[in-house]
Formats: C-alpha cells, sequence, structure tokens
C-alpha cells in the first residue's frame, strides 16, 4: 500500500507532493509533526493587527495627529505609520476606528484592587475570607480595564492584590496591569493599622509583618516582609486619615527617621515610597524623608510644596476621592460617626489644594482613590483637574507619560509608539476639547489584545 501527502515546503512556501510507503511513513513520522508545528508557528507569528486611527493623541508632544496606522505584533507595537495601509496577510487583522480619537491606555496611581467602600465594609473585615475579597476583586479590575485603564498602581490591601496581579499577569483574568504595595504600612493606631475600632480582644499587638511600624528597626523589616511577599512599591500612612476608624484625620505619624528608614530600604530593593499624607507636617517629614509620591495633600502649605518641588515628589490629588466622601458622609449610617466629621472637612479642601499645587509648579501625577469610591468613576479625576486649572493635554499626560516614569516604564507605556506595549484606547470625540469623554472609552486593547470595541 502506497500514501500520498502534501507536504509543506518552507523555503519557497508551496506544496509539494510526496510518495510514501508505510515504511517511509513511519521513518517520516517525527519531521511530518515538526513540519505541521513549524506550520502553525508561522501562522501565529505572522499575524498582526492594523489599527485605523482618525486622530491619534500623540501624549509626548501633545499634538493630535490624522491618518496613522499603528500596526502590532503580539503584545507590541510593531510601527506607527502615516496614512491607512491595508493588512498583507491573510491572518492579519484589521480594526476600524477612522472616526475615533485614540491614545495610550491609561495609569491611575492611586487604587485599592481588593474593596469598593460601603456600609457594610467595617463588617466586611470580620467575615469575608480571602477568597471572598478575590472574587470581588476580579470584578473590579475588569471594570477598571473597560474603563480604558491599562495600568494601575494599588495602594494598600490585605495582600490578595498580589495574587490578583499575579493572576492578571498569568491571564487567568482581564484586569490592567498592577503595580502593588500589598499592605500599607502604619503606626500603631495609625491609618493603616489593621485593628483599628476593633474590641480590645482582638486588638492584639500587630508588628512589621502585618504592617505595624513603631521604630526605625521595624521600618526596615517590614520593607523586607513586604518585598518577600512580593510588592512592587512601598505605601505608608504618614498622618491619620478619613475612613480609619481614629479620632485625627491629619496628625503626623511617623518620625522622619522612620520614614527615611522606610524610603532608604525600599530604595535597596529598587521600589519607590508612596505616602497617604492630609496634614502638612505629615507630609514634610515624608517628603524630606525621601517618599516619591504624596497621596491627596488635602492641607498642604505653600511651604511644602516647595519642599516637593526641591525634592522631585509628586502629588497625587485623588480629587474624585474627597468630593465621594464628602457626599458619602451627608448619608446617615454610611460611615461610621468617627468618620463623619473628618470626610466633611477633608472632602471639600482637596481640589482647592490641587490647584494651588499646580499653579506653583508641583509635580502631578493622576491618582483617584478608586476603591474609595466605586469602580470604574476613575475618569471623572480629568474633569475635576481641568475645572480646577490644569489643561486638557497636561491631565491626560499626568495619567500616561507622568505615571510611566514614576514607574520606570517610561520605554514601555503611556505613548503609542514603536517597541511600546500595545495598550490603546480609543473615544469618541477629542479629549483636548471636552475631557469629559474619556469617561466613555469605547475601545480598549492591552497587550495587543482587544477587551472592548463599542461600535458606534
Amino acid at each position: 500500500m502506497q500514501y500520498y501527502f502534501n507536504l509543506y515546503n518552507f523555503s519557497n512556501f508551496t506544496l509539494t507532493l510526496v510518495l510514501l510507503t508505510p515504511k517511509k511513513l513511519i521513518k517520516m513520522k517525527k519531521y511530518i509533526i515538526l513540519c505541521l508545528f513549524m506550520f502553525a508557528q508561522s501562522l501565529v507569528f505572522a499575524q498582526k493587527t492594523y489599527i485605523l486611527c482618525g486622530n491619534l493623541l500623540d501624549t509626548k508632544s501633545g499634538k493630535q495627529q490624522t491618518k496613522q496606522t499603528i500596526i502590532i505584533e503580539k503584545n507590541k507595537i510593531l510601527d506607527v505609520v502615516p496614512g491607512y495601509i491595508t493588512p498583507k496577510g491573510n491572518t492579519d487583522k484589521l480594526i476600524d476606528l477612522k472616526d475615533k480619537y485614540v491614545l495610550a491606555g491609561l495609569i491611575d496611581m492611586h487604587v485599592h484592587v481588593e474593596n469598593e467602600f460601603g456600609p457594610t465594609t467595617r463588617l466586611d473585615q470580620y467575615v469575608l475570607d480571602e477568597a471572598d475579597i478575590a472574587f470581588n476583586a476580579v470584578g473590579f479590575v475588569k471594570t477598571t480595564l473597560l474603563k480604558g485603564f491599562t495600568t494601575v498602581r494599588d495602594l494598600g490591601g490585605t495582600g490578595v492584590n498580589i495574587s490578583i496581579r499575579k493572576a492578571i499577569n498569568k491571564g487567568k483574568i482581564p484586569g490592567p496591569r498592577v503595580f502593588t504595595a500589598g499592605k500599607a504600612l502604619a503606626s500603631t493606631g495609625g491609618h493603616a493599622d489593621p485593628t483599628n475600632g476593633s474590641r480590645r480582644v482582638l486588638i492584639g499587638n500587630p508588628g512589621p509583618k502585618e504592617g505595624v511600624v513603631n521604630s526605625v528597626e521595624d521600618a526596615k523589616k517590614a520593607v523586607r516582609q513586604r518585598y518577600k511577599n512580593g510588592a512592587d512599591c512601598i505605601k505608608i500612612t504618614a498622618t491619620g486619615g478619613v475612613l480609619s476608624v481614629a479620632k485625627s484625620g491629619d496628625n503626623p505619624q511617623f518620625t522622619i527617621e522612620e520614614v527615611k528608614a522606610i524610603c532608604d530600604m525600599a530604595k535597596d530593593y529598587g521600589m519607590h515610597v508612596a505616602a497617604h499624607a492630609h496634614g502638612d507636617e505629615g507630609m514634610q517629614r515624608a517628603i524630606i524623608g525621601g517618599v516619591k509620591t504624596i497621596e491627596h495633600g488635602t492641607y498642604m502649605s505653600e511651604a511644602t510644596m516647595d519642599l516637593m518641588k526641591k525634592y522631585d515628589a509628586y502629588l497625587v490629588p485623588t480629587i474624585t476621592a474627597g468630593k465621594e466622601v464628602e457626599e458619602k458622609a451627608r448619608i446617615k449610617g454610611y460611615y461610621p460617626a468617627i468618620v463623619v466629621p473628618k470626610a466633611l472637612a477633608v472632602g471639600p479642601q482637596i481640589q482647592g489644594t490641587f490647584a494651588k499645587a499646580y499653579k506653583r509648579g508641583v509635580n502631578i501625577a493622576f491618582g483617584t482613590d478608586a476603591g474609595v469610591f466605586a469602580h470604574g468613576r476613575n475618569a471623572k479625576e480629568f474633569g475635576y483637574m481641568v475645572e480646577a486649572g490644569m489643561p486638557e493635554i497636561e491631565a491626560i499626560q499626568s495619567a500616561t507619560i507622568t505615571n510611566a516614569k514614576i514607574l520606570k516604564m517610561e520605554n514601555e507605556i503611556g505613548q503609542i509608539k514603536k517597541g511600546f506595549f500595545a495598550d490603546i484606547i480609543a473615544v469618541n470625540e477629542n479629549p483636548l476639547q471636552d475631557i469629559k469623554t474619556i469617561e466613555n472609552v469605547v475601545f480598549v486593547m492591552k497587550d495587543g489584545k482587544i477587551y472592548k470595541n463599542k461600535k458606534g
């Protein structure tokens, strides 16, 4: 018996008819399998995606370019060329965004992927297992991605945030690229002390492992523990906070020596430090101690603003969170009684402080504190920033160019450019004329994969 086979010829891309006996067929088995594998691989590697962009925003220069084509291979941008280019290969994909405004995926530098604050949040700390937190987080990160935020910095949770990052990186769940601090660091009774408000029998004596620091040695150990746990950066609560069950929302809660120890140790492990801070004295200690970003900055003085410029620190305003907590504080029973006066005092201040800091030349990084309010509403921050005096393009650059630089990803994200990750979004209107259009993202691609493509 004889068998006829068409074998793929890789040298000239033709098909050749081959006559084989059963004996020869056995000898050729490995060769045939190898040929088929190489053929399948060649189809995968050859596949490209062409995105036709009617309007493409260059986030670096701030200029709009018309009639551009983005060529993508796997998860990277292969090239960006003028005009509309037609795909050549049969397996190539074509995406028509000629009537859209295209820009790089957005970066939010302050989110909490594990939770979403509500009336039951305090109770949830005692009744939710890690699995419950993880299942909730799956929905939160998907929502964030579909709203156009392809990268986020998570600034504190239980440690489940690290597992969420891993799951996203492995492709198990959809979500943005996550950089996480794991569990934030606090002093005893401080804003991120996980036992605040608990009955005495449950308070115990949390230490560096749990993220509670009370000395320079504690500070060093806490950073090393975060590194061991898999954190990407460090978050400290340099002052009191609004939503913690503690009286003060702005008192300093770390010494300068403790902050310096944290920042020096973080630097040794290649991590930057973010500092939650509402009060001015705590901010100054944090800046002098070496933190990279100040979160909120509510009661920042002009002297502190100048200090931020001197030390090349960045303000992450989180205006949306301020407005949201003030609004929710007016709902009876939404927050514990001890939280309400803090929320009513801090909420109205943040946008005004941001406006003063921006005008004084302080570096601004885009961040929202999503999780304090509903995930997916992150883009409202743009409108508040513009309302306070920041031009549209600078607000967008704060969420792309600036944040990529802080994350040391400036050569990989934040721009639509050759060699960068294919993180691309699109909106219906020109965001340089109407910044609120970013609240309605119609196309989302992350790492070359399309997650949203809403027609019309």
